[in-house]
């Protein structure tokens, strides 16, 4: 099996479970934290929402400087959901339009034009900085939906709100 193939298919998977998880954000706790701590609800959805377009720059550029980053500003369910799509797609069309050769190609990422990761192939940091990145807030994600109370979506496997045996 290709690179480009494995990133398709796991992109597919991953898709329709953070799509769950973003349409049950609540409006009106943007700013709630479960402790002092912990990211803002908001700015974990926004994160959760646009991770799956970070296949394109890994894929299109050869680095990405956060400082120059445009963080989306989604507010509601429906706004993270349409990003989250958007998001989807680009990423597919990426991984389509590569090759795994290409996917050996190094690639690196900044802060205010200072190295803060070291030249890595394209594969691990799909695999680390876009899939299991995702993997680990989307999982948070759902922690602050059980705080609130709101219903946590099957994801990997039946949750203890929907399809349990």
């Amino acid at each position: 099996m290709k690179l480009t193939e494995l990133f398709l298919e796991e992109l597919e998977r991953e898709a329709g479970g953070t799509r769950r998880a973003l349409e049950r954000v609540p409006e009106g706790k943007y700013d709630w934290k479960p402790h002092p701590k912990s990211m803002a609800f908001g700015y974990l959805a926004e994160l959760v929402a646009a991770l799956p377009s970070w296949s394109v720059f890994t894929i299109e550029q050869d680095e990405l400087d956060l400082a120059t980053y445009k963080k989306p500003s989604w507010r509601t369910a429906k706004e993270l959901v349409r990003g989250h799509d958007e998001g989807v797609a680009a990423a597919r069309k990426a991984l389509q339009n590569t090759s795994d050769e290409h996917l050996m190609k190094p690639w690196r990422l900044l802060v205010a034009g200072k190295q803060v990761m070291e030249p890595t192939p394209r594969y691990i940091v799909l695999r680390d900085s876009v899939f299991n990145h995702l993997a680990h807030h989307r999982g948070q994600l759902t922690v602050y939906l059980r705080l609130l109370e709101v219903a946590v979506p099957a994801i990997y496997g039946p949750s203890a709100d929907e399809g349990r045996f």
